[in-house]
């Protein structure tokens, strides 16, 4: 990407307008009207600025994520393909709620996330390829945000804000790609007790390796290959749901009829 593009002043003032939302607390207004509903290279100039400012400011990037894989999400949000952002150490909810980033209108979905034990920079990148550089797997819950009002967004809108990211909460289970495959799982979401989101690995680009590869082929193509150590989430294996304060949530990743992980979390009221 030139600088040029990057030090545009529609790019600098959709990313204030972004910052400005997360610092105050209040949704803005869509970032299309300066940077286009689809410009992929400028609204993930705009999520680089982000990045760099919070970087600057002392956050820490421990991984990636992956949006917008499940045809269940795409539709909810009005779009037709995938994106990714960048998680940050304080977005863990097993930091203290008062170091997280400020939730605006938060939502909920369950996937897996993998642990990468190898760097994913080379030529040749697939779902076999992939599979070699994951260290294990794990259930996960994204706590989606959006800091556009009514999450009124389109794919630029959504890159420009960090792929809408949140929070993350990882389950405790350390599962061996040897021992199940990702495309062939199920997972149950429930929310205060309530099913509220259900689906397969199927439904994440067919395959959750697949999502995988996908961002590591996009990364390197950035020039910010995937490296050890990284944690991927991998995108929903089912649709989002609203998060109110308060709410328990508790997802279950089942491989046949064996159930493989579980990850929870309690959303303390963030008011």
């Amino acid at each position: 990407m030139t600088s040029t593009v990057t030090e545009s002043p529609a790019v600098l003032a959709a990313a204030q307008r972004l910052a400005e939302a997360a610092d105050t607390g209040v949704p803005a207004a869509p970032v299309r009207d300066l940077i286009g509903s689809d410009d992929v290279a400028v609204a993930y100039a705009v999520q680089r600025l982000g990045v760099r400012a919070r970087v600057e400011s002392g956050a820490r990037v421990v991984g990636r994520k992956i949006g917008l894989t499940s045809p269940a999400v795409q539709q909810q949000l009005g779009v037709d393909q995938p994106d990714f952002g960048v998680l940050f150490a304080d977005m863990d909810i097993r930091i203290p709620l008062a170091d997280r980033p400020r939730l605006l209108q938060p939502k909920i979905e369950a996937e897996l996330a993998f642990v990468l034990s190898a760097d994913l920079d080379t030529e040749e990148i697939d779902a076999r390829s992939v599979r070699h550089a994951v260290d294990y797997a794990v259930a996960a819950l994204e706590i989606v945000d959006s800091r556009i009002a009514d999450w009124d967004i389109t794919f630029g809108d959504t890159v420009a804000d960090n792929a809408s990211s949140g929070w993350f909460a990882l389950g405790e289970q350390r599962l061996s790609l040897a021992d199940f495959e990702p495309r062939e799982v199920s997972m149950s979401m429930r929310l205060d007790g309530e099913i509220v989101s259900t689906g397969t690995g199927s439904a994440c680009l067919g395959d959750p390796l697949n999502a995988l590869a996908w961002l590591a082929r996009t990364a390197r193509g950035l020039g910010d290959p995937l490296r050890a150590g990284e944690i991927v989430l991998s995108g929903a294996l089912g649709p989002m749901a609203p998060l109110r304060p308060g709410a328990r949530v508790h997802s279950e990743i089942r491989y046949g009829v064996a159930t493989l992980a579980t990850v929870g979390f309690s959303m303390e009221e963030t008011a």
